[in-house]
Protein backbone atom coordinates (compact mmCIF):
# COMPACT_ATOMS: atom_id res chain seq x y z
CA UNK A 1 0.00 0.00 0.00
CA UNK A 2 2.94 2.09 0.70
CA UNK A 3 4.39 1.52 -2.41
CA UNK A 4 1.41 2.26 -4.30
CA UNK A 5 0.93 5.55 -2.53
CA UNK A 6 1.94 7.63 -5.33
CA UNK A 7 -0.12 5.60 -8.55
CA UNK A 8 -3.09 5.74 -5.78
CA UNK A 9 -2.94 9.62 -5.20
CA UNK A 10 -2.48 9.74 -8.97
CA UNK A 11 -5.12 7.80 -10.20
CA UNK A 12 -7.79 8.58 -7.39
CA UNK A 13 -7.40 12.19 -6.95
CA UNK A 14 -7.97 11.26 -3.25
CA UNK A 15 -7.95 14.46 -0.90
CA UNK A 16 -6.42 13.87 2.57
CA UNK A 17 -7.61 12.39 4.95
CA UNK A 18 -8.00 8.90 2.80
CA UNK A 19 -7.48 5.56 3.60
CA UNK A 20 -5.97 2.14 1.45
CA UNK A 21 -7.30 -1.20 2.45
CA UNK A 22 -6.51 -4.48 1.83
CA UNK A 23 -6.66 -8.12 2.67
CA UNK A 24 -3.78 -10.36 2.32
CA UNK A 25 -1.91 -13.38 3.31
CA UNK A 26 0.57 -13.17 5.70
CA UNK A 27 3.47 -15.20 7.16
CA UNK A 28 4.98 -15.78 10.48
CA UNK A 29 7.64 -18.04 11.99
CA UNK A 30 5.83 -19.02 14.98
CA UNK A 31 7.56 -20.97 17.49
CA UNK A 32 4.70 -22.44 18.86
CA UNK A 33 1.56 -22.59 16.65
CA UNK A 34 -1.66 -23.65 18.42
CA UNK A 35 -4.84 -22.59 19.83
CA UNK A 36 -7.18 -23.68 16.43
CA UNK A 37 -6.39 -20.80 14.41
CA UNK A 38 -5.85 -17.82 16.49
CA UNK A 39 -1.50 -18.94 15.84
CA UNK A 40 -0.86 -20.16 12.38
CA UNK A 41 2.61 -19.98 10.18
CA UNK A 42 0.68 -18.63 7.62
CA UNK A 43 -2.72 -16.26 8.48
CA UNK A 44 -4.98 -13.79 6.83
CA UNK A 45 -4.69 -10.30 7.34
CA UNK A 46 -6.97 -6.80 6.89
CA UNK A 47 -5.04 -3.68 7.35
CA UNK A 48 -5.98 0.02 5.91
CA UNK A 49 -3.26 2.62 5.78
CA UNK A 50 -5.27 5.86 6.63
CA UNK A 51 -3.13 9.19 5.48
CA UNK A 52 -3.31 12.25 7.20
CA UNK A 53 -2.58 15.98 7.09
CA UNK A 54 1.21 15.98 9.33
CA UNK A 55 1.11 18.42 11.94
CA UNK A 56 2.47 21.63 11.06
CA UNK A 57 4.38 21.32 14.06
CA UNK A 58 5.94 17.95 14.95
CA UNK A 59 6.57 19.34 18.81
CA UNK A 60 2.33 19.35 18.54
CA UNK A 61 0.80 16.07 17.14
CA UNK A 62 -2.08 16.48 19.40
CA UNK A 63 -4.21 16.46 16.31
CA UNK A 64 -3.30 13.35 15.07
CA UNK A 65 -3.08 11.72 18.18
CA UNK A 66 -7.02 12.87 18.46
CA UNK A 67 -7.48 10.54 14.80
CA UNK A 68 -5.62 7.96 16.60
CA UNK A 69 -7.82 7.98 18.97
CA UNK A 70 -11.12 8.06 17.01
CA UNK A 71 -9.86 5.12 14.83
CA UNK A 72 -9.72 3.01 18.28
CA UNK A 73 -13.21 3.65 19.21
CA UNK A 74 -14.60 2.84 15.35
CA UNK A 75 -12.45 -0.53 15.15
CA UNK A 76 -13.57 -1.43 18.65
CA UNK A 77 -17.64 0.00 17.73
CA UNK A 78 -17.31 -2.46 14.43
CA UNK A 79 -16.42 -5.50 16.69
CA UNK A 80 -19.37 -4.98 18.59
CA UNK A 81 -22.12 -3.46 16.29
CA UNK A 82 -20.68 -5.15 13.48
CA UNK A 83 -20.08 -8.69 13.98
CA UNK A 84 -22.00 -8.76 17.35
CA UNK A 85 -19.28 -9.64 19.91
CA UNK A 86 -20.23 -9.52 23.51
CA UNK A 87 -18.31 -6.25 24.50
CA UNK A 88 -17.63 -7.55 28.28
CA UNK A 89 -14.51 -9.89 26.43
CA UNK A 90 -13.31 -7.19 24.49
CA UNK A 91 -10.82 -4.40 26.01
CA UNK A 92 -8.24 -2.28 24.56
CA UNK A 93 -4.64 -2.43 25.77
CA UNK A 94 -2.02 0.82 24.96
CA UNK A 95 1.11 -0.30 24.47
CA UNK A 96 3.93 1.32 26.66
CA UNK A 97 6.34 3.26 25.93
CA UNK A 98 9.14 0.52 25.93
CA UNK A 99 6.98 -2.10 23.72
CA UNK A 100 6.46 1.26 20.63
CA UNK A 101 8.79 1.16 17.87
CA UNK A 102 11.30 4.27 17.76
CA UNK A 103 9.22 5.32 14.99
CA UNK A 104 6.22 5.29 16.68
CA UNK A 105 3.64 7.69 18.27
CA UNK A 106 1.16 4.90 20.46
CA UNK A 107 -0.12 1.56 19.49
CA UNK A 108 -3.37 0.17 21.01
CA UNK A 109 -4.67 -3.51 20.20
CA UNK A 110 -8.28 -4.56 20.87
CA UNK A 111 -8.29 -7.82 22.80
CA UNK A 112 -10.38 -10.69 23.53
CA UNK A 113 -11.35 -13.07 25.98
CA UNK A 114 -10.88 -16.33 24.46
CA UNK A 115 -11.28 -19.22 26.24
CA UNK A 116 -6.92 -19.49 27.12
CA UNK A 117 -6.88 -15.92 28.00
CA UNK A 118 -6.90 -12.32 26.41
CA UNK A 119 -5.42 -12.56 22.92
CA UNK A 120 -5.30 -9.52 19.94
CA UNK A 121 -7.52 -9.04 17.80
CA UNK A 122 -5.87 -5.87 16.03
CA UNK A 123 -3.61 -3.28 16.55
CA UNK A 124 -4.18 0.23 15.59
CA UNK A 125 -0.88 2.19 15.22
CA UNK A 126 0.07 6.07 14.59
CA UNK A 127 2.95 4.94 12.39
CA UNK A 128 3.47 8.98 11.94
CA UNK A 129 5.82 9.20 8.31
CA UNK A 130 7.83 6.57 9.12
CA UNK A 131 6.50 4.28 5.92
CA UNK A 132 6.59 6.68 3.25
CA UNK A 133 9.64 8.16 4.50
CA UNK A 134 11.75 5.25 4.99
CA UNK A 135 10.63 3.85 1.22
CA UNK A 136 11.24 7.57 -0.57
CA UNK A 137 14.26 7.42 1.12
CA UNK A 138 15.64 3.76 0.26
CA UNK A 139 14.17 4.30 -3.20
CA UNK A 140 15.53 7.86 -3.84
CA UNK A 141 11.96 9.03 -5.20
CA UNK A 142 9.92 10.64 -1.94
CA UNK A 143 6.57 9.45 -1.39
CA UNK A 144 4.68 12.83 -0.89
CA UNK A 145 1.20 14.32 -1.39
CA UNK A 146 0.78 18.06 -2.80
CA UNK A 147 -1.09 20.06 -0.74
CA UNK A 148 -3.05 22.98 -2.73
CA UNK A 149 -3.60 24.46 0.56
CA UNK A 150 -0.28 25.03 1.60
CA UNK A 151 1.58 24.83 -1.73
CA UNK A 152 3.51 22.12 -0.68
CA UNK A 153 4.58 18.58 -1.53
CA UNK A 154 4.13 16.64 2.12
CA UNK A 155 4.35 13.51 3.16
CA UNK A 156 1.39 12.13 4.79
CA UNK A 157 1.47 10.53 8.30
CA UNK A 158 -0.43 7.14 8.97
CA UNK A 159 -2.54 5.60 10.94
CA UNK A 160 -2.58 1.79 11.12
CA UNK A 161 -5.75 -0.44 11.84
CA UNK A 162 -4.37 -4.32 11.17
CA UNK A 163 -6.42 -6.92 12.24
CA UNK A 164 -6.39 -10.42 12.07
CA UNK A 165 -9.46 -11.99 9.75
CA UNK A 166 -8.40 -15.57 11.21
CA UNK A 167 -8.41 -14.44 14.29
CA UNK A 168 -12.49 -12.81 14.16
CA UNK A 169 -13.53 -15.69 12.15
CA UNK A 170 -12.92 -17.66 14.92
CA UNK A 171 -14.05 -15.39 17.44
CA UNK A 172 -17.25 -15.28 15.48
CA UNK A 173 -16.97 -19.07 15.81
CA UNK A 174 -16.67 -18.43 19.49
CA UNK A 175 -19.45 -16.23 20.14
CA UNK A 176 -21.78 -17.93 18.27
CA UNK A 177 -21.51 -21.42 18.89
CA UNK A 178 -24.18 -23.23 20.71
CA UNK A 179 -25.23 -26.60 22.05
CA UNK A 180 -28.91 -26.49 23.56
CA UNK A 181 -31.28 -29.42 24.10
CA UNK A 182 -34.82 -29.15 22.60
CA UNK A 183 -37.78 -30.35 24.11
CA UNK A 184 -37.33 -33.73 23.53
CA UNK A 185 -34.34 -33.53 25.56
CA UNK A 186 -32.28 -33.57 22.28
CA UNK A 187 -29.08 -31.58 21.36
CA UNK A 188 -29.71 -28.61 18.99
CA UNK A 189 -26.60 -26.77 17.44
CA UNK A 190 -26.99 -23.80 16.52
CA UNK A 191 -24.82 -20.92 15.22
CA UNK A 192 -26.38 -17.57 16.74
CA UNK A 193 -24.22 -15.14 13.70
CA UNK A 194 -25.77 -11.98 13.50
CA UNK A 195 -27.92 -11.43 10.50
CA UNK A 196 -25.45 -9.49 8.83
CA UNK A 197 -22.97 -11.79 8.91
CA UNK A 198 -25.25 -15.09 8.42
CA UNK A 199 -23.61 -16.73 5.20
CA UNK A 200 -27.43 -17.64 4.53
CA UNK A 201 -30.15 -15.66 5.72
CA UNK A 202 -32.89 -17.04 4.45
CA UNK A 203 -33.89 -20.55 4.02
CA UNK A 204 -36.84 -21.96 2.05
CA UNK A 205 -38.14 -25.13 2.50
CA UNK A 206 -41.29 -26.94 1.67
CA UNK A 207 -42.85 -29.06 3.99
CA UNK A 208 -41.85 -32.19 2.14
CA UNK A 209 -40.63 -33.28 -1.07
CA UNK A 210 -44.15 -33.18 -2.65
CA UNK A 211 -45.28 -32.58 -6.42
CA UNK A 212 -48.01 -30.11 -5.12
CA UNK A 213 -45.90 -28.23 -3.07
CA UNK A 214 -43.09 -27.73 -5.30
CA UNK A 215 -44.25 -25.01 -7.69
CA UNK A 216 -45.01 -22.71 -4.67
CA UNK A 217 -41.78 -23.32 -2.79
CA UNK A 218 -40.13 -22.33 -5.86
CA UNK A 219 -41.92 -19.31 -6.69
CA UNK A 220 -41.08 -17.99 -2.85
CA UNK A 221 -37.09 -19.33 -3.34
CA UNK A 222 -37.58 -17.26 -6.78
CA UNK A 223 -39.30 -13.71 -4.84
CA UNK A 224 -36.14 -14.31 -1.90
CA UNK A 225 -33.07 -15.01 -3.88
CA UNK A 226 -32.65 -11.92 -5.37
CA UNK A 227 -32.68 -10.33 -2.36
CA UNK A 228 -30.50 -12.55 0.34
CA UNK A 229 -28.60 -15.08 0.22
CA UNK A 230 -30.95 -18.08 0.84
CA UNK A 231 -30.92 -21.57 -0.02
CA UNK A 232 -33.75 -23.99 -1.48
CA UNK A 233 -33.66 -27.62 0.85
CA UNK A 234 -36.56 -30.22 0.01
CA UNK A 235 -34.22 -32.82 1.54
CA UNK A 236 -35.35 -35.53 4.49
CA UNK A 237 -37.71 -34.15 7.23
CA UNK A 238 -38.88 -30.76 7.75
CA UNK A 239 -36.98 -31.42 11.13
CA UNK A 240 -33.86 -32.42 10.39
CA UNK A 241 -33.74 -29.15 7.44
CA UNK A 242 -34.45 -26.96 10.22
CA UNK A 243 -31.50 -28.44 12.15
CA UNK A 244 -29.63 -27.73 8.78
CA UNK A 245 -30.42 -24.53 8.89
CA UNK A 246 -29.53 -23.86 12.34
CA UNK A 247 -25.92 -25.36 12.41
CA UNK A 248 -24.64 -23.47 9.54
CA UNK A 249 -26.66 -20.36 11.62
CA UNK A 250 -29.68 -19.43 8.72
CA UNK A 251 -31.75 -16.32 10.58
CA UNK A 252 -35.25 -17.62 9.16
CA UNK A 253 -36.40 -20.27 7.42
CA UNK A 254 -39.45 -19.59 5.21
CA UNK A 255 -41.75 -23.32 4.76
CA UNK A 256 -44.73 -24.05 2.26
CA UNK A 257 -47.11 -26.24 3.51
CA UNK A 258 -50.44 -27.92 2.28
CA UNK A 259 -52.53 -25.16 3.89
CA UNK A 260 -50.41 -22.67 1.09
CA UNK A 261 -51.83 -24.48 -1.28
CA UNK A 262 -54.62 -26.22 -0.40
CA UNK A 263 -55.63 -29.60 0.09
CA UNK A 264 -58.73 -31.49 -1.30
CA UNK A 265 -61.52 -28.35 -1.67
CA UNK A 266 -60.37 -26.44 0.53
CA UNK A 267 -58.07 -23.45 -1.20
CA UNK A 268 -54.86 -22.27 0.09
CA UNK A 269 -54.28 -18.99 1.91
CA UNK A 270 -51.20 -18.34 -0.30
CA UNK A 271 -49.47 -17.77 2.99
CA UNK A 272 -46.31 -19.47 4.70
CA UNK A 273 -44.56 -20.18 7.94
CA UNK A 274 -41.26 -17.85 8.58
CA UNK A 275 -39.56 -19.89 11.34
CA UNK A 276 -37.24 -17.98 14.12
CA UNK A 277 -33.66 -19.35 14.23
CA UNK A 278 -32.89 -18.64 18.28
CA UNK A 279 -36.05 -19.01 19.63
CA UNK A 280 -37.75 -21.07 17.30
CA UNK A 281 -41.02 -19.27 17.03
CA UNK A 282 -43.08 -18.96 13.81
CA UNK A 283 -45.56 -16.57 12.41
CA UNK A 284 -48.00 -16.98 9.38
CA UNK A 285 -47.12 -14.46 6.77
CA UNK A 286 -48.95 -13.92 3.41
CA UNK A 287 -46.20 -14.60 0.60
CA UNK A 288 -47.79 -10.83 -1.06
CA UNK A 289 -46.16 -9.22 2.67
CA UNK A 290 -43.12 -12.25 2.57
CA UNK A 291 -40.80 -9.91 1.59
CA UNK A 292 -41.40 -7.18 3.88
CA UNK A 293 -41.57 -9.67 6.71
CA UNK A 294 -38.23 -11.24 6.36
CA UNK A 295 -36.38 -7.15 6.02
CA UNK A 296 -37.97 -6.15 9.12
CA UNK A 297 -36.20 -9.65 10.63
CA UNK A 298 -32.69 -8.86 8.42
CA UNK A 299 -31.47 -5.56 10.19
CA UNK A 300 -28.35 -4.20 8.73
CA UNK A 301 -28.84 -6.85 5.47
Amino acid sequence: MFVNFENVVSSMRRKLPFGIAQTRTSFRNEITPGKFIFRTLEFEQMELEYFCKPPADRSDISGYLAQHQDWIQQRLNWYIDRVGIDPSRLRLREHAREELSHYSAGTTDIEYLFPWGWGELEGVAARTDFDLGAHGKESGHPLTYFDEETNQHVVPWVIEPAAGLSRTFAVVLLESYNEELDEKGEKRVVLKFRPNIAPIKVAVLPLSKNEKLQPAARRVYDLVRPNWMSQYDETQSIGRRYRRQDEIGTPLCVTVDFQTVGEGDTPGDDAVTIRERDSQSQVRVPIANLLDALRDRLPGC
